[in-house]
């Protein structure tokens, strides 16, 4: 009943008004792709205009129902490509996209799998319908262009590929008119920056661009998310309303880009489906969208868990350590100034210059504990001496840089981050990369990118509201430090809140304690659960959830899960069933609930019981609150780690 009232909805949607949405006509040149389980498809088609001009065309259907209405594939192209193009003579104020010739279509199938070093999966479906539209200049075939599709069960994908051209290979995009006609009544959630506040708005509501991957709730309850994937020597597209057609987004590109074929646009991607619980599962679908590692032995990636030192001092640094290697962490982080002023060209990275802090004494003593240790450098010190900086950092024994206030948007810091992260990877560096950037699956092909912020996490010290969106939403384009505190008194979420993040948010470098100190802890008995929890996984299943309400994710490693519920600003209950567990067996589950009865200042209680598939926990969450459950086999050793 809820997916027929979803198709009715949706249809209803389509069908009104008819002004709104009417697609152009009459279509020439048809041709279509569905997803492998024959869900999505794709339809391309090139449209006759009043005055005879001929433009390209897509929609999308889900079920046979329309999730994507008729809109427009177009780049705009400034004409002057060399001087061979501009004896052509021709007229730079035309379209350059108007009257493609269509000169072939075919497709292909893709059915595979593989295997990260790390993830949220062990093992990562990748399988598509190709349809590839061969395109070419009516008035000159030399230029010559595809649009390929891609359509997968998760979504469909689809970008321009531009051949070397046998002339004049120069190409500059200066805009990217590609429409997404949405069925009325879709709201989106808005957020004009990748570190904003999110908002639920009726198209016609927003007050500029907004950020990506931009989800979309549709009416029946159908859930649409507008991605970037690949986006590697390109400017950064947004999404922004359009002027002409109602309930319209068109993409919005930072600003031009040159290129030199042969090049591929990046993937502009529009993942489907029937909950907003289905959609996050599928938070894998970016990084298919990205070609595979390109490192060949990446042995010496080792995702874990980081703390911040925040008093940067030789004594402060030994006793995070002492500190990470007694509550199960892997890393710690000397954030910035540790090489003087981060904004000033005249810092030096590889060299120390703040009293008291013995680097090199404090690398050894985290070596005999088993910490590593990362740096912080902010972007001035990245761009002038990058190329050598990290392999300096590889011979001291760092393990991993957080990069600072990086630029982002245009092509040229695009272009620039991406070869800062290959070579950090040259020199055996993992990375995070803080500010205003977000991933578009890089990490696939660059597994030492562990991480980015690109995200209002908890330096902001967002409301748990805020909290329940960035899994259907900032979370599509891969993992996100949110910087998880616990003893701050500014956090705006109860203590058990925080512990689920940990399950809910993920991130191979999972930063904890983020505003903490070792001495704000006093043996908290919930700690475990941190204590335990890894950060890459074998298994993850979104169990429940919708953005501004409430969300359960379930995480398997080895044979122990981890399980994490978190409310809105409102109380609610939810029922946590664990049928994902192995029938038959028996569990031990420990679950960290919010209780204000209970001892100590976190007012967290830990609860033991023996579980089964069958078994349902009632989590009676407090407002802002959350549940924290970790579960692994009865006769699991207590001191095991997983």
């Amino acid at each position: 009943m809820k997916i027929l009232a979803s198709f009715l909805a949706l249809l209803l949607a389509a069908l009104l008004p008819p002004a709104a949405h009417a697609g152009p006509a009459p279509q020439q040149h048809l041709a279509s792709v569905s997803s492998p389980d024959q869900k999505l498809q794709y339809i391309f088609y090139q449209a006759v205009l009043p005055g005879g001009a001929r433009r390209l065309y897509y929609r999308v259907n889900y079920r046979h129902m329309p999730v994507i209405l008729d809109s427009l594939l177009e780049l705009r192209l400034d004409n002057h490509l060399s001087e061979s193009a501009m004896a052509l003579k021709v007229d730079r104020r035309a379209r350059w996209f108007d009257n493609l010739a269509v000169t072939g279509s075919h497709t292909s199938a893709h059915n595979a799998s593989w295997a990260p070093g790390y993830g949220e999966q062990a093992v990562i479906p990748d399988r598509y319908n190709l349809l590839t539209i061969d395109l070419a200049k009516d008035d000159n075939p030399d230029y010559k262009l595809q649009l390929e599709v891609r359509t997968y069960d998760e979504g469909v994908a689809f970008r321009f590929s531009f051949p070397e051209h046998p002339k004049g290979s120069y190409y500059r995009i200066t805009a990217d008119d590609t429409e997404f006609a949405l069925p009325v009544g879709a709201k989106a959630w808005y957020h004009g920056w990748a570190q904003a506040p999110y908002k639920l708005l009726e198209l016609a509501d927003w007050p500029d661009e907004s950020e990506r991957p931009l989800t979309l709730e549709l009416l029946g309850g159908i859930h649409v998310s507008l991605l970037e994937a690949q986006m590697i020597d390109y400017a950064r597209t947004k999404f922004r309303l359009s002027k002409e057609r109602p309930n319209t987004l068109v993409a919005s590109m930072h600003d031009a880009a040159d290129l030199i074929s042969p090049f591929s646009t990046p993937w502009r991607a529009i993942m489907v489906a029937e909950s907003a619980a289905a959609l996050a599962e599928h938070s894998y679908f970016i990084l298919n969208l990205n070609p595979p590692s390109r490192i060949a032995q990446p042995d010496w990636i080792k995702p874990g868990k980081i703390m911040r030192v925040m008093t940067q001092t030789t004594a402060s640094a030994r006793a995070n350590i002492d500190f990470a290697a007694r509550r199960g962490l892997q890393y710690i982080l000397f954030d910035w100034k540790w090489y003087g002023p981060a904004f000033s060209f005249d810092s030096d990275a590889s060299k120390v210059a703040i009293p008291d802090f013995d680097l090199p004494a404090i690398i050894a003593y985290g070596k005999s504990k088993g910490i590593g240790v990362w740096l912080y450098v902010n972007q001035q010190a990245l761009l002038t001496q990058s190329d050598r900086l990290f392999k300096t950092y590889r011979d001291w024994g760092v393990q991993g840089v957080k990069f600072g206030f990086v630029q982002v948007g245009s092509q040229r810091w695009s272009a620039w981050i991406n070869q800062a992260i290959r070579q950090a990877a040259d020199a055996h560096i993992m990375l995070n990369i803080h500010d205003d950037w977000r991933p578009t699956g890089e990490q696939r092909t660059w597994p030492n990118l562990l991480t980015a912020e690109g995200v209002r996490g908890n330096e902001e010290m967002p409301d748990a509201t805020h909290n329940t969106v960035l899994p259907f939403t900032r979370y599509l384009a891969g993992a996100a430090d949110y910087t998880i505190c616990y003893f701050d008194p500014r956090i705006k979420t109860t203590h058990a809140h925080q512990l689920a993040l940990a399950a809910i948010y993920y991130s191979p470098l999972q930063t904890l304690y983020w505003y903490d100190k070792p001495e704000m802890e006093h043996n908290d008995p919930e700690l475990e659960f941190w204590d335990r929890v890894p950060t890459t996984w074998d298994q993850t299943r979104v169990a429940q959830g919708a953005p501004g309400q409430f969300i359960t994710t379930t995480r398997r490693k080895g044979e122990d899960w981890f399980v994490g519920s978190i409310t809105n600003n409102d109380a609610r209950t939810l029922a946590v069933r664990l049928e994902f567990l192995t029938p038959g067996r028996s569990y031990l589950a420990s679950i960290y609930s919010d209780d204000a009865g209970a001892p100590g200042a976190t007012h967290v209680k830990v609860e033991r019981r023996v579980v089964d598939a069958s078994t349902v926990i009632e989590a009676r969450l407090a407002p802002s609150g959350g549940q924290a459950i970790w579960i692994r086999p009865l006769a699991a050793t207590e001191g095991s780690r997983p």
